[in-house]
């Protein structure tokens, strides 16, 4: 059994590790509330302009179709792995990481699969392959529409130019503070809604159809990408939350252990002094 000396070192330490997590775990929960209300008042602006932009795509022909919605054969693919910057988060930048590299194995094993990281931890586990285009870590110390508009609109000026035939984004969905749900959307090439569900609706479109839609691409793929970067936000604190939150109960949880066990350990020192006294106090006697 281990000395007093050294569980007291023991319990103290566990019981400032408990402090840390206590205090991360609050943290997060504050900021877990403003990113959760954001990505909430976000979602239905964001679907509804998709589903509007993939309905108009899907009526125009070949000739007026839009640039970004030009399939190509594939060969060189891009992939944006959306994580964070900081870890103690449990799985969440793990599940991302995991996905990016079955998609680089498993579905584009036959392409040449380049990766831009949103967040240190993608870069981080990607950077040793060469592929990784851009680093823009830096968008969550001012985590604004503008700022994603513009790595946005890099993704959209390389496709445009050839330098990748179909880029993906993979990211955390925020469901709630204890589930995040890893997603991979495509970005570019546009797939527009197959059936007739929505195309048979009879608008009158001022200007034309096709200046609509060349006018909504751009903002609606830039919408999309700033709703991926704030969901993994809002599933980034979440993740965060929850894990502290069991780093909390198991470190609170192993210092009353180590308590007991200090305790049992004094009162057996305690008893041997006892012995000893009561031993010394028989030997005189006799």
């Amino acid at each position: 059994m281990a000395n007093l000396k050294e569980i007291r070192n023991r319990i103290s330490s566990v019981s400032s590790t408990m402090q840390i997590t206590s205090a991360m775990k609050m943290v997060s929960a504050a900021k877990l509330k403003k990113a959760q209300d954001a990505i909430t008042a976000m979602r239905p602006y964001s679907d509804k302009l998709t589903e509007l932009l993939q309905s108009l795509s899907a009526t125009l022909d070949g000739d007026s179709g839009s640039k970004f919605a030009s399939q190509r054969e594939v060969k060189k693919v891009l992939i944006v792995a959306v994580t964070s910057n900081r870890g103690l988060a449990g799985a969440f930048n793990s599940n991302i990481i995991k996905e990016v590299t079955n998609l680089t194995n498993d579905t584009y094993a036959n392409q040449e699969v380049s990766y831009l990281a949103i967040g240190k931890k993608a870069n981080d586990a990607f950077k040793k392959t060469n592929n990784v285009i851009a680093n823009k870590s830096e968008v969550y110390d001012d985590l604004t529409f503008d700022n994603i508009a513009e790595i946005a609109q890099m993704l959209m000026d390389k496709f445009v130019a050839g330098d990748f035939d179909k880029i993906e984004i993979v990211y955390n969905k925020f469901k709630n503070a204890a589930t995040q749900i890893v997603m991979t959307e495509q970005f570019l090439p546009i797939v527009p809604i197959e059936g007739e569900a929505n195309t048979n609706v009879d608008y009158i479109f001022e200007p034309s159809k096709v200046e609509i839609v060349e006018q909504l691409i751009p903002k609606s793929l830039k919408t999309q990408l700033y709703k991926s970067v704030r969901d993994s936000f809002a599933s980034e604190h979440g993740a965060r939350m929850t894990a502290m939150h069991k780093a909390t109960d198991n470190a609170t949880e192993l210092r009353d252990q180590l308590k007991l066990t200090y305790n049992k350990a004094r009162q057996a020192a305690i008893t041997n002094e006892i012995l000893e006294i009561v031993g010394g106090a028989e030997a005189l006697n006799n």
